[in-house]
């Protein structure tokens, strides 16, 4: 009985002292750290969260989870209480995100402000103040992982049905045929480079032929007025009754006078020409400018 009696003393001994230690353990590794509750809420799933697991704020480890349940009045919303040290203080801007653990698979609590709310968010479990758990930038990714396939693989579809062999052949007939039209253009500047190349010489041949226009119409005028005088000197020497002299008076020397008159109008109408190409030697090649009709010009009409 005395051994039995004194291995139960033994036994009770150690399970107090292991109690002991690990109470004592506890308290100082929780000696003047002192925890504030927060509550963050949350419809969206929290895969990979366990309690204790790490509560970062901007990068900081300040806390933990302790437990994770569903809202006894919503079983939509999940609850996950954390203690965050005393000394943090938190705006009411501030929200959670999950954030992985390596390639572990478990997350973890990523606290960020947002700063758009500058009062102080109080401890608790205030239905109204709990920080909101949003998705992440990788939740987001996933989430919208499908609909960026099904885009892919309808893209695929439409450029498999745009490149099939009928539309392949209409595009080498087109790169052909844009082939063709770049020679032909080449050949076009090389004829339109040589037809310049002649302006000059065109220009000056027109300088000569409108010198010699200007000598023939001064002849022309001055042998129009010699005509002229020679009219009026035969009016008064020869008399009116001779039929000759009517005939030279009154139908030869008239029609004398409206044939110089012509090739007077046609000498200016030369001299207009070579004038034009003189001073717009390509009219040649792609014909006088257009101007709209002014007042008084044929085929002018007055503005609505």
């Amino acid at each position: 009985m005395g051994r039995d009696k004194h291995a139960l003393i033994t036994g009770l001994f150690l399970i107090i002292f292991v109690a002991a230690v690990t109470a004592l353990i506890y308290w100082i590794g929780h000696f003047e750290r002192e925890r504030n509750i927060y509550v963050i809420s949350t419809r969206h799933s929290v895969s990979g969260l366990n309690p204790e697991s790490t509560v970062f704020y901007r990068g900081i480890a300040v806390g933990k989870v302790i437990k994770i349940l569903f809202d006894p009045k919503d079983s939509g919303i999940i609850l996950i209480p954390i203690e965050v040290d005393k000394n943090i203080v938190f705006t009411k801007g501030v929200y959670a995100t999950l954030r992985l653990k390596g390639v572990t698979g478990l997350t973890q609590i990523q606290l960020e402000d947002s700063g758009n709310i500058p009062a102080v968010l109080p401890p608790g479990d205030n239905p109204l103040l709990r920080i909101p758990l949003v998705p992440s930038l990788t939740d987001k990714l996933m989430n919208s992982g499908e609909e960026l396939l099904h885009k892919a693989d309808h893209l695929m579809v439409r450029l498999s049905s745009l490149l099939n062999d009928e539309n392949t052949k209409n595009i080498g007939s087109i790169l052909s045929n844009l082939e063709i039209l770049t020679g032909k253009i080449s050949g076009l500047e090389k004829s339109i480079d040589k037809a310049l190349t002649g302006i000059p010489a065109l220009t000056n041949d027109t300088q000569k032929t409108l010198a010699h226009i200007n000598d023939l119409t001064l002849d022309l005028q001055r042998l129009t007025k010699d005509v002229h005088g020679l009219g009026i000197k035969t009016g008064n020497l020869i008399d009116t009754s001779d039929a000759a002299a009517v005939l030279l008076m009154q139908q030869t020397l008239p029609k004398f006078d409206k044939l110089l008159t012509e090739l007077h109008s046609t000498s200016q109408q030369v001299k207009r020409t070579a004038t034009m190409l003189d001073n717009n030697p390509q009219s040649l090649l792609f014909g006088p400018d257009q101007h709209n009709a002014g007042p008084g010009e044929p085929g002018y009409e007055e503005p609505k």
